[in-house]
């Protein structure tokens, strides 16, 4: 009996979202990954039910996930976290650039000078991705790990690096923008913003005033290339009554000189 020999090249059930499944399971798993970045462990049914998809294409999903150490389930509890071979390819992002070694050692001597903690982020879509954070000692401290996403407008980093876009740029963030209200502080109208982003590029950081969380002070500056384009951040955030008024100054004094000696170190992307 002859068996049929198939030609080479593409499936032709495959090729669009709604053909054959591929693209739909893959942004499936993207979502189901994303969901179990923001969290601290989710059960099989409570993914399902965030995601509003069924459980046995959930369970699916994360048996694929955890074969390939992307995912993985606590046998105690049952919930599902990232696993191991996510960690592989966020370092793999991570070694695009040196950004994140070199800011290091001044981001732990900007802790040290300011009693606070010390982060690093660049923007990433509509929100500031945090690279890299160095806690400060005292109990009550803001907390960003690598890889948590925040709204730029509400974001000291974020405006920070609006402040000094290009025009063209900056129209074309904010015009696709959201500008979601988190506190009574937030900066939710587009005019407000620009107001706040022109003061910021006058004196050279930002300033958010509890816009994230009630509560919480950041002062952000640019970290600039060698071709003067503002590629990341680099801030200090705290609570509000040891980031008091009378201390905001000198705070302010040290995250630009950290950036400054940042800026010194990144070569040009062009």
């Amino acid at each position: 009996m002859m068996r049929e020999v198939r030609k080479r090249g593409r499936p032709k059930n495959v090729g669009t979202p709604d053909e054959a499944g591929g693209v739909k399971a893959l942004e499936r798993a993207l979502d189901v990954l994303d969901l179990l970045a923001a969290s601290n462990g989710l059960t099989l049914t409570e993914i399902a039910k965030a995601l509003g998809t069924a459980p046995s294409t959930i369970h699916r999903v994360l048996t694929t996930l955890d074969a390939r150490g992307v995912a993985e389930s606590d046998p105690i509890t049952q919930a599902w976290h990232i696993g191991p071979s996510a960690f592989r390819h966020g370092t793999a992002f991570m070694r695009r650039s040196s950004i994140v070694e070199r800011a290091r050692p001044i981001m732990r001597r900007l802790m040290e000078a300011t009693g606070e903690t010390a982060n690093l982020g660049i923007l990433n879509g509509d929100a500031v991705l945090f690279l890299s954070q160095v806690e400060t000692h005292e109990t009550i401290r803001a907390f960003f790990p690598p890889g948590t996403r925040s709204p730029f407008h509400a974001s000291g980093i974020g405006k920070a690096l609006l402040a000094h876009a290009k025009p063209d740029v900056l129209r074309q963030i904010l015009d696709d923008a959201v500008l979601s209200r988190f506190t009574d502080k937030t900066l939710t109208e587009r005019d407000a913003l620009l107001a706040d982003l022109e003061v910021t590029r006058t004196r050279g950081y930002s300033f958010d005033d509890e816009e994230r969380t009630l509560g919480m002070r950041c002062i952000a500056a640019p970290v600039y290339d060698l071709a003067g384009e503002a590629v990341a951040g680099i801030s200090v955030s705290g609570p509000m009554h040891r980031m008091t008024e009378d201390r905001c100054g000198k705070i302010a004094e040290a995250v630009m000189v950290a950036a400054q000696d940042l800026s010194l170190g990144i070569p040009s992307r062009s």
